[in-house]
């Protein structure tokens, strides 16, 4: 299953939670029907938050939320918050969602496009650009998927640091408390659809003129522990079950040793390859999703017919770069990654 998202979850999880959905914890209900505001479920939200923050080993400044409406929300509500009307936020441009999150940015305050590679349909990140030092905060979209694309290192900038992390949380070490707000949608690396996790520096709050809707306002999240209205119960479950799973096997520094692997493994296939070749630059492209094309598009639909009739899920690539993608996330085994480059050797020997 290399569907780039909603992705794969780790076998135990699935088990796991269709077992909640019909008895959670033994207590005759399930997991769908329990108040949130019962000690079964604030066992659950306790320890998913607990698990964020062992697993990106956060210091006591920054909070862990579990919030409604994915990312797309968020690249309204971090500007709304951050952002007054008088004051300039610098944005990457690297891709679709960092568009989305510049027109939302845009709302609120003033925008300033720092760097693109739109020039080059997003196929690498920009390097050398300069973040006025009166910016509000930087941000960026720390790996694209559409492009394969992804930051390998996060420039020093001297001032607030912002990242959409749907992509590729938890995939590898950062030092996850060099960024002031962190957010990413549960449904590539961190459980299923219908959460956001967002990680915020609570000093970064309260510093704007304008009236918040309360709903709105992370300090209200913050002093409610993601609490403030009913959460989504289901989906916050299914990220503790997959945090947890994380962490019984590894970590982090685990989890990108196994993503190092699995993509050096599909990238070298792809570069000895006389049929199919990787669309990002090389020293850009992704640990989490790997595009890439064929030079003759008259084999494309022939080699995605031939996957599915080898049950190889979820590698057509979007619409705006075509060809094909493999994501690669954290659930997916090396042994799914061995599976594809084989048939992809067959289906290369086939056409020689």
């Amino acid at each position: 299953n290399f569907n780039a998202g909603p992705s794969i979850l780790p076998q135990a999880v699935l088990e796991e939670a269709s077992k909640a959905v019909a008895n959670f914890n033994n207590s005759g209900l399930s997991i769908l029907e329990i108040g949130h505001r019962t000690p079964l479920f604030e066992s659950v939200m306790e320890e998913a938050r607990s698990l964020v923050k062992e697993l990106m080993n956060l210091d006591e400044d920054h909070e862990v939320l579990f919030l409604h409406g994915g990312a797309t929300v968020q690249f309204m509500q971090v500007p709304m918050n951050l952002l007054d009307t008088n004051e300039t936020a610098a944005y990457a441009n690297t891709g679709v969602w960092g568009i989305k999150a510049i027109k939302e940015a845009k709302l609120f305050g003033n925008v300033n496009v720092v760097c693109t590679s739109e020039e080059k349909n997003f196929n690498y990140i920009p390097k050398n650009f300069t973040v006025p030092g009166d910016s509000k905060y930087f941000h960026l979209t720390s790996n694209n998927t559409i492009y394969g694309t992804q930051w390998h290192q996060f420039p020093k900038t001297g001032v607030s640091l912002i990242a959409d992390m749907s992509i590729d949380i938890l995939s590898r070490k950062l030092d996850f408390n060099s960024f002031d707000l962190i957010y990413a949608g549960a449904q590539k690396n961190m459980g299923a659809a219908g959460t956001n996790l967002v990680v915020i520096n609570k000093n970064i709050t309260g510093k704007i003129s304008r009236a918040i809707p309360s709903i709105m306002d992370y300090r209200n999240h913050i002093k409610e522990k993601s609490m403030l209205n009913t959460p989504p119960v289901f989906a916050i479950y299914v990220s503790m079950l997959t945090l947890r799973w994380l962490k019984e096997n590894g970590g982090v520094e685990q989890m990108e040793k196994r993503n190092n692997q699995k993509a050096e493994l599909l990238y070298n296939a792809i570069d000895n390859s006389s049929i199919f070749k990787a669309t990002a630059e090389k020293e850009d492209r992704s640990k989490m999703n790997v595009c890439f094309v064929m030079d003759d598009q008259t084999l494309e639909k022939k080699f995605l017919d031939f996957a599915k009739e080898n049950n190889i899920y979820g590698i057509k690539g979007h619409r705006l770069v075509g060809g094909f993608r493999a994501s690669l996330y954290n659930a997916l085994p090396l042994s799914s990654v061995q599976y594809l480059v084989e048939k992809m050797k067959e289906f290369e020997d086939s056409k020689a």
